[in-house]
């Protein structure tokens, strides 16, 4: 068993040397504690007992740091952000985290980062609507002695004016301004989509009555 124990040991030791993502380390060295703890109490010998000796319990992987409700969180919105064509960077003045008590949520179109017991408090920065999409896969979290940089990889290249989306409230105005009968034909078409059968049957009749009139080359797509 001690044999098995020492192999073990070196592969999960030469994992270590290799991984680079703070979960998959913290899992190795979890496991790389257990499995010495095991070798160091197999090499020490026990007296002969008539009793059976007891299955080892099975070791469990460390859990992720769970996104507790419960827990307070102080709101990180002050930061600054610099980008280039592929990626965005943002940066958190925020000492004393720890890269294993990160937790991160990257999404298309929002990020979450959660920073847990630092110097006794927790914190959070979330963006809850990018002003584009990213790659979550390749975003990522890296912690330094004073500061914390969030790596954001565009999913398009390009210049961004701004990290919240912004909805272009003007250039609907502007198309109603060029085609008066926008805005009127759009209620018509929404009232047939989602009207009864007596307003989708009123609606196709004024369309019919109108045929012969400017108004019907206006409608033209209309039942």
């Amino acid at each position: 068993m001690a044999g098995d124990l020492a192999l073990d040991l070196e592969e999960l030791r030469q994992l270590q040397s290799i991984a680079k993502r703070p979960r998959i380390l913290s899992f190795l060295s979890s496991e790389i504690r257990n499995l010495e703890k095991l070798s160091e109490d197999a090499s020490v010998p026990t007296p002969q007992s008539s009793a059976p000796t007891p299955a080892p319990v099975p070791v469990s992987a460390p859990a992720k740091v769970p996104s507790n409700p419960a827990l307070q969180y102080v709101t990180l919105s002050s930061f600054s952000w610099d980008q280039d064509n592929e990626k965005i960077k943002i940066y958190v003045s925020l000492e004393g985290v720890e890269q294993e008590k990160v937790e991160t949520v990257f999404k298309p179109m929002s990020v979450d980062i959660k920073f847990h017991n630092v110097q006794g408090k927790n914190y959070r920065c979330a963006l809850p609507k990018l002003n584009k999409e990213i790659v979550p896969e390749k975003s990522k979290v890296v912690v330094k002695p004073k500061r914390v940089i969030i790596t954001l990889f565009k999913e398009s290249k390009g210049n961004w004016l701004d990290l919240h989306f912004k909805e272009d409230k003007l250039k609907p105005n502007l198309d109603k301004q060029k085609d008066p009968m926008a805005g009127i034909m759009d209620l018509m078409k929404n009232m047939y989509e989602e009207g009864d059968e007596d307003m989708k049957k009123t609606i196709a009749k004024a369309w019919t009555d109108a045929r012969s009139g400017k108004t019907a080359d206006s409608m033209k797509g209309y039942p």
